[in-house]
């Protein structure tokens, strides 16, 4: 049985280099990511300031002062407070696909431009937020802005970079999401510093700086050559554009490549029925498992509540923030760099077994020794403490160079242009619903699983890891318009595709 069989790419057959118009404009779109980044790392931290919970969430915050005989693990167990958390991805849930619309019919960058615009409105209004209310619609506004910005970002990247260099530049996006958790974790720290209570609503107004530089840049980004083509009859525009991004005059294999999946995307009405269809059934499979694997990894339990947990640790409010800054920030940015110069010479499947492996070990160490050292009442001792710390240091750089850039770049560029607006639509929702799910029940699941929470999600890390091993080709470096050879060569998914072909064959024309 040939596990994860590699393909010979036919990258290498396509004219062209990286030119200064990709490299600029992929770093505006890549802005998207700034915004989803920020608003991850905003949130966990503005949660744990205590003026922002006695202003909104009082029962939380007398729940916390009070020396009552409530666990360690559940003083934070509120369900108004993960609302204000989780409310964000019911929203971008329901705005991923308008988003496939939208980008389908109009084009990638005015999703881009809408994105940025819904999240500037949320970012002013949360941060004049005088109720739960105000507060609340703000987050389903910011919800808005990211459901477009992530369901057109990375098909936008994958489409302007070349094969070769697709994994670097694609990765550009989680990357601003990781400077973007950085930027915000340090911000939270100086803004809770500040006297008179009021620091979180600049932790929250700033958020409009990235929506703002994102929103005005996207105006001035180009049309993919792929969107171009799949929209109009303009073919010497589109290959217009794909000269000019490709630094040379001589594109015509690529271009043919694309003509050909535009073609097949003008004959399809309706691309959510065809996704159905069992000849791309493996996409399906992969456009659901992976947003779903890289949410049960347990991220966002360090992404949100970070602080919170710390606090549960023992750590005062200043420590937490800084820890939380240090870790899901610096180690989260440096490793998602460290991605970037490696995703295109190892391959997505070795990064994603080896993050897997380096995950799955942290989590079942900081488990452990929360199990035997934290109880539900006291706190642990400092050097355990700093122990469970480096762990989830090491936890974090796995997430951050394997599955975190990944689980966006891998679906993104595995969709035929046929349904590949649809289907980057699938993996936002997805996402979104189990972050949504993880985000909603993470405090009352810490509160009665206690230390077992690292198991729970230690023990999805291992099944995860072994879908990569047996059901996931390698695509580094396979043209995007050619990606369906690698489902036609692999050990099982080959089964499924050609059982569809010789159906259609059999059946009458």
């Amino acid at each position: 049985m040939a596990v994860g069989l590699a393909v010979a790419s036919e990258g290498g057959q396509y004219n062209g280099r990286i030119t200064s118009f990709v490299i600029l404009s992929c770093m505006v779109a890549s802005m998207g990511g700034l915004i989803f980044g920020y608003d991850i790392g905003i949130s966990g931290g503005v949660t744990s300031m205590e003026p922002f919970l006695k202003k909104f969430f009082p029962e939380v915050y007398d729940r916390m002062k009070e020396d009552t005989k409530i666990s360690n693990y559940c003083k934070f167990d509120s369900q108004l407070l993960t609302s204000f958390t989780s409310s964000l991805y019911v929203s971008g849930l329901v705005a991923s696909f308008f988003a496939s619309s939208v980008t389908r019919h109009f084009g990638r960058k005015p999703s881009i431009v809408a994105g940025g615009a819904a999240f500037l409105s949320g970012s002013a209004l949360n941060g004049a937020a005088t109720n739960l209310c105000m507060l609340i619609f703000g987050r389903v506004l910011l919800g808005v802005g990211v459901g477009f910005a992530n369901q057109s970002v990375p098909l936008y990247l994958s489409e302007m970079a070349p094969p070769r260099y697709r994994g670097a530049i694609n990765n550009g996006f989680q990357l601003c999401v990781g400077i973007g958790v950085l930027s915000a974790n340090f911000i939270n720290f100086g803004t809770e510093k500040i006297e008179g209570g009021w620091g979180w609503r600049i932790s929250l107004a700033m958020a409009a700086i990235p929506a703002t530089l994102l929103t005005i840049g996207s105006l001035f980004l180009p049309e993919t050559p792929n969107s171009l083509i799949q929209r109009f009859n303009d073919e010497q525009k589109a290959k217009t554009m794909l000269q000019r991004i490709r630094g040379t005059a001589d594109v015509e294999a690529e271009f043919d490549d694309l003509i050909k999946a535009s073609l097949v995307s003008k004959s399809i009405e309706h691309p959510i029925k065809k996704i159905i269809q069992k000849n791309y059934r493996p996409q399906l499979v992969m456009a659901i498992a992976i947003p779903f694997f890289q949410q049960v990894t347990g991220i966002n339990v360090i992404s949100f509540y970070a602080p919170i947990l710390f606090r549960t640790l023992g750590l005062n409010e200043s420590v937490s923030l800084i820890m939380s800054a240090l870790i899901a920030g610096v180690v989260g940015t440096a490793s998602t760099f460290l991605s970037m110069l490696i995703v295109d010479k190892l391959g997505r499947r070795v990064m994603l077994l080896c993050g897997g492996v380096q995950m799955f070990v942290s989590q079942i160490m900081i488990g452990s020794i929360m199990a035997a050292k934290l109880g539900d009442h006291g706190s642990i001792d400092k050097g355990y403490a700093y122990f469970v710390l480096t762990m989830i240091c090491i936890y974090v750089s796995g997430f951050a160079w394997s599955w975190g850039p990944l689980g966006w770049l891998i679906p993104s560029e595995i969709f035929p242009l046929e349904i590949r607006s649809v289907g980057q639509s699938i993996v936002v929702a997805v996402n979104f619903i189990f972050t949504f799910i993880v985000a909603q029940t993470f405090l009352s699941m810490l509160c009665h699983f206690k230390s077992g929470i690292f198991f729970f999600f230690g023990g999805w890390v291992a099944v995860m890891t072994a879908f990569v091993y047996l059901l996931l080709p390698e695509t580094k470096k396979v043209p995007i318009e050619l990606m369906d050879r690698v489902w036609r060569q692999h050990w099982f998914w080959k089964r499924i595709v050609d059982e569809f072909d010789e159906k259609t064959k059999m059946e009458p024309a």
